[in-house]
């Protein structure tokens, strides 16, 4: 399969992320002097308002940069935690076997914002003002509306109108569903953004102060304050077809900063792989290479039927691990130094047989025995006066329907000196929790990812933080930056970028080609969110899969579901070319709308 474009290079910067504005935002700021961080800032806030349906400022953010001249990458977590006020019991008094997919009861504290501003402060030159006018601009002088947050729109505009009325006044402007391409505003949002530049610049002349000020408006001033005011103005409508409170609190959102650590990281070949740490699914990627270090990836071939097995395979102990393992360190203790070491990695390469494994198997690093959550079951309500309205007017369709597929962003961005960074912003989206209308965006519902059992790493607890999808990588090679990639995708992140890694260090494709060959991951994993569902046994490929390797994937016991051509996933990466030093960029074409830019 020919690529459909070619890889990007040039000689300033690169920028790659899954909307044009921001991609060409990012570039933007590296024109006006700005280093990759200010670009990857840039456009992470210009995404927040171009893709409201898959990341906003009540989300979260991952992110792992790497200073030019450096040898060690950072991580910064920008996920924040669930209120002190929510523990297991909080659940099932309220009659809840799960934390609802939608509403107010799993908003975590908003990370994303501090995130950002975390990465700007230790890894930035610009000032808050100059990354945040441009989305600014966007959200108040308008954009073109994809078909894709049209669509989300539509579908919920009787939830907005009956319920959410701040998601109403947020994105039905008073009248009917915007259509895809129209000029769509979020004037609230701007004046969000703009309020955050007051606080800082009359806060301060010095960058630093005023990065600490907006920081402190967001989370001790006027937006924890609406976000207050808004949760203590009654129930909302969630999926459970209920209205239930919201338990975020201003002493949750007053006490929380972001963390910066060394990123775990993992050699594969002349490689070094860095990932977040264990309170994301990040480091399953450095697992999966570990067991596939032994295996002879490059005498596969890309696509063929022992290269898929074999991926799939691997990934399935590594994602048992994580199952059962990844969780706040801050709060049980994950044995990533066990989970990676030689010996064990040797033990757990060996159950890779012939057959597909039928189930999901955890290890026991170090003698340790962990176990794997069940599956929840959506909670439901009686059929009592109000549900009987509720049915009648079509809301309960509408709440399934906020439960259903949501997706996340990424940027990547990386200069001429070297700096090199990915990022993986998502939650706070307008389907899942109802706006704050004085604000112009909703909380988001990360707490979902947590489970309603005792003496699980991910288990729910009051200041927790729930073990989050986002897993953005930064790769070098024999000391040097070398690539950061990152994809939306829930559980299949660490799936699709792994196979889009391998095609450059074991098959030797340049950066487009790599995004572009056909896709495929196993659904036996057990998803993050609400109800934690899996699909033992299943194999979903794009339908560019060859025929006989389907039918040789089958006869070793997987069954095989074929998918539209490039529907899954949407890789966005930077890098360097060995050698020359030039910079690079790919996007994958899928979902049309990933762009990459180069100069």
């Amino acid at each position: 399969m020919l690529p459909s474009k070619p890889e990007l290079q040039g000689t300033s910067g690169a920028v790659a992320s899954t909307h044009w504005l921001a991609s060409a935002t990012g570039m933007r700021i590296l024109a006006r002097g700005g280093n990759a961080f200010d670009a990857a800032i840039a456009a992470g806030f210009v995404l927040q308002v171009v893709e409201p349906h898959f990341n906003g400022p009540g989300g979260d953010v991952s992110i792992v940069a790497h200073r030019a001249g450096r040898d060690d990458v950072q991580a910064i977590c920008g996920q924040g935690p669930m209120p002190e006020a929510a523990g297991i019991d909080t659940f099932t008094e309220l009659g809840l076997n799960a934390i609802p997919g939608s509403g107010l009861l799993p908003a975590c504290v908003p990370g994303a914002f501090g995130g950002w501003m975390r990465l700007l402060a230790e890894f930035g030159t610009m000032r808050v003002a100059d990354v945040l006018e441009p989305a600014i601009g966007y959200a108040e002088h308008g954009f073109p509306l994809l078909p894709e947050t049209a669509r989300a729109i539509t579908v919920l505009a009787p939830l907005f109108q009956q319920e959410w009325h701040g998601s109403a006044r947020t994105y039905l402007t008073g009248g009917p569903a915007p259509v895809a391409g129209s000029r769509f505003r979020n004037p609230v949002l701007a004046h969000t953004y703009q309020q955050l530049i007051k606080a800082a610049e009359s806060a301060s002349t010095d960058r630093e102060a005023q990065i600490q000020a907006a920081h402190d408006a967001f989370y001790k001033g006027f937006v924890a304050e609406e976000i207050t005011d808004f949760l203590e103005s009654g129930p909302m409508l969630d999926a459970t077809g209920r209205r239930h409170r919201g338990l975020l609190t201003a002493d949750d959102l007053a006490g929380w900063q972001p963390t910066v650590e060394n990123a775990p990281n993992h050699h594969y070949g002349p490689y070094q792989v860095f990932k977040p740490g264990p309170w994301s699914q990040g480091p399953v990627f450095l697992q999966q290479l570990a067991l596939l270090d032994g295996f002879d990836v490059a005498g596969m071939g890309p696509g063929s039927a022992d290269y898929v097995h074999t991926v799939v395979e691997c990934t399935k102990l590594a994602m048992a691990d994580r199952e059962a393992w990844y969780g706040d360190p801050a709060f049980s203790e994950v044995p990533l130094t066990g989970l990676l070491a030689p010996d064990y990695t040797r033990q757990r390469r060996a159950l890779v047989e012939a057959k597909a494994a039928p189930e999901l198997v955890p290890g026991e690093p170090g003698g340790r025995r962990s176990f794997l959550p069940p599956p929840s079951t959506p909670d439901t309500v009686t059929a009592d006066q109000e549900w009987q309205w509720q049915l009648q007017s079509g809301l309960p369709t509408i709440l399934q329907a906020t439960t259903a597929k949501a997706d996340t962003c990424t940027v990547t961005a990386v200069d001429r000196h070297g700096n090199t960074v990915a990022a993986t912003p998502s939650g706070g989206w307008l389907k899942s929790s109802p706006a704050i209308g004085a604000l112009g965006f909703p909380l988001g519902t990360r707490g979902q990812s947590m489970h309603l059992v005792e003496g699980h790493p991910n288990s729910l607890a009051g200041g927790k933080r729930p073990r989050t999808t986002l897993s953005p990588t930064v790769v070098l090679q024999d000391g040097k930056p070398f690539v950061a990639f990152g994809t939306p995708g829930g559980d299949r992140q660490d799936q699709w970028t792994l196979q889009f890694f391998l095609n450059v260090a074991d098959f030797g494709m340049d950066l487009q080609s790599a995004t572009e060959t056909t896709t495929f991951h196993t659904d036996a994993v057990p998803a993050s969110f609400t109800p934690h569902a899996s699909r033992p046994g299943v194999l979903v490929a794009e339908e560019t899969c060859d025929p006989e390797v389907v039918q040789d994937l089958e006869s070793r016991g997987h069954e095989v579901e074929l998918v539209p051509a490039y529907s899954l996933g949407r890789v966005c990466t930077t890098g360097f070319t060995p050698g020359d030093g030039f910079v690079r960029a790919a996007a994958s074409p899928r979902g049309r709308h990933a762009y990459a830019v180069c100069e």
